[in-house]
C-alpha cells in the first residue's frame, strides 16, 4: 500500500539529499508510483541535480574518505615549515575531494577514477602544491593533467593523503590499510593487540622498510602486511599533505636544509634517505612507483565498483551488504560492467534493487 511508498520516498530523500521528502516524492508516494523503475531513475537524477545534494557529498564523504579527520592532525613545522598556517591549502584539499566526489556521480564518471584520472579540480594553491601550471583565483576547476604526473583519482588526493598521515610522517602501514579498505574493498583483519606499531625514526637512523622488515618477522604478521603494506609504499613518494617527495626528511642526519618560514621563524631539517615506493602485490604483480601501481588497480575496475556499491548500500540501508545480498549486487554490477561501471549508474541499480526496496523490488 502507500504505506511502503512513503517508507521509498524517505528511504531514497535521506539517501540522496540527508533530509525528509519533498512535495514532489510524497505526491509520487500518495500515488503508489514509487515501484516504476522509470519513476525512480527520473526521481534520483532529479535529486542529484539539486541543492540537496551537497549535503549526501559531505556526510558520505565525511564517513567513507575521513574527511571530518581533515583538520585533526597539524603539519609538523619543523619538518614542513612550507605549511605552517596554511590553512587555505588544507580547505582547498577538502573541497577538492567533494567536487572530485561530486563529478563522480553527477558526471557519471567510471568507477577507476577512484584510482587514477586524467584531470583534478584544483585552484591556485592546488595547482602550485601539485605542481601543475599556476592558476589564479581559489575557484575550484577541472584541470587537465600532463601524461606524466603522479597525481588524477581520489587515490592520491591531497585530502585522502593527509587523512591517512598524522602531522609528522606518513606509514605506509596506516595509508596501506585504509587504501585497501575504503578504496579496495579489502579491509585487513584487525592487528594482534599484542604487537606494536611502527614508529618512524626522524633521526634518519632507520627507513621505513627496515623498520617494517623488523616489525613483520613473524610469519603470521607477514603474511597480513604483505596484503596492505605494498600499497601503502607505493604512496610514499607523497609528503603528510600529499606534496611529492623524493627524499624522507629528518632533523639530524642527512643534508640540512634551511631558511627563513611564511611567519618570519628559522628553519632547519635534513634530507635524509631517498624514497622508495616499488612493492610487490600478494599476487606476484610487482611495481616501481604510483605510476605502475595504478596501472594495476584500474585493472579491476569491477572490484572498485563493488565496493562503491558496498559503500552506497551500507550508508543508503544502514546495513553491510549481507551474504544474501551478494547475487543481487554482482547483477548491478553486470548491467553496468559495459559503461564502465559509471558511478551514477551503480546509485540508479543500488536504489532499483530489492536491497534498497525490499522483497518486492520494481514493479
Amino acid at each position: 500500500g502507500s504505506a511502503d511508498h512513503y517508507a521509498i520516498a524517505a528511504r531514497l530523500s535521506h539517501f540522496l539529499t540527508s533530509s525528509r521528502p519533498d512535495a514532489a516524492l510524497l505526491e509520487l508516494a500518495r500515488n503508489e508510483a514509487l515501484r516504476d523503475a522509470d519513476t525512480l531513475r527520473r526521481e534520483t537524477d532529479r535529486l542529484i541535480a539539486g541543492s540537496g545534494f551537497d549535503r549526501f557529498v559531505q556526510n558520505f564523504t565525511d564517513y567513507w574518505l575521513s574527511l571530518r579527520h581533515i583538520r585533526r592532525d597539524e603539519p609538523d613545522v619543523r619538518l614542513h615549515p612550507e605549511y605552517r598556517f596554511d590553512n587555505y591549502l588544507i580547505e582547498s584539499m577538502e573541497r577538492e575531494t567533494r567536487a572530485f566526489f561530486t563529478a563522480m556521480i553527477r558526471d557519471n564518471l567510471p568507477s577507476t577514477v577512484l584510482v587514477d584520472s586524467n584531470f583534478v579540480y584544483a585552484n591556485d594553491r592546488l595547482a602550485e602544491h601539485y605542481g601543475l601550471e599556476p592558476a589564479t583565483g581559489s575557484n575550484l576547476r577541472k584541470v587537465p593533467l600532463p601524461n606524466d604526473s603522479p597525481y588524477g583519482g581520489l587515490l592520491t588526493q591531497a585530502a585522502v593523503l593527509k587523512v591517512t598521515a598524522n602531522g609528522a610522517s606518513t606509514s605506509p602501514v596506516i595509508r596501506g590499510a585504509w587504501v585497501m579498505e575504503r578504496l579496495i574493498g579489502q579491509p585487513p583483519p584487525p592487528p594482534p593487540a599484542s604487537v606494536p606499531a611502527v614508529e618512524p625514526d626522524f633521526r634518519g637512523a632507520r627507513t621505513i622498510r627496515e623498520l617494517l622488515a623488523l616489525h613483520t618477522e613473524s610469519e603470521s604478521c607477514a603474511g597480513c602486511h604483505a596484503r596492505f603494506d605494498p600499497v601503502g609504499l607505493a604512496l610514499e613518494n607523497f609528503d603528510i599533505l600529499g606534496g611529492w617527495r623524493t627524499r624522507y626528511r629528518g632533523l639530524e642526519a642527512g643534508e640540512r636544509i634551511s631558511g627563513i618560514d611564511r611567519a618570519g621563524h628559522d628553519f632547519a631539517y635534513t634530507l635524509a634517505e631517498p624514497v622508495d615506493a616499488r612493492g610487490q602485490l600478494p599476487d606476484g604483480r610487482d611495481f616501481q612507483n604510483i605510476h605502475e601501481l595504478k596501472v594495476i588497480l584500474v585493472g579491476n575496475p569491477r572490484q572498485l565498483a563493488r565496493n562503491l556499491l558496498h559503500q552506497f548500500t551500507v550508508y543508503a540501508t544502514g546495513t553491510p551488504v549481507r551474504f544474501a545480498d551478494r547475487a543481487e549486487i554482482e547483477s548491478i554490477l553486470d548491467a553496468c560492467a559495459s559503461q564502465d561501471y559509471s558511478v551514477r549508474d551503480l546509485i540508479h541499480g543500488l536504489v532499483q534493487s530489492r536491497i534498497f526496496l525490499g522483497k518486492e523490488g520494481c514493479q
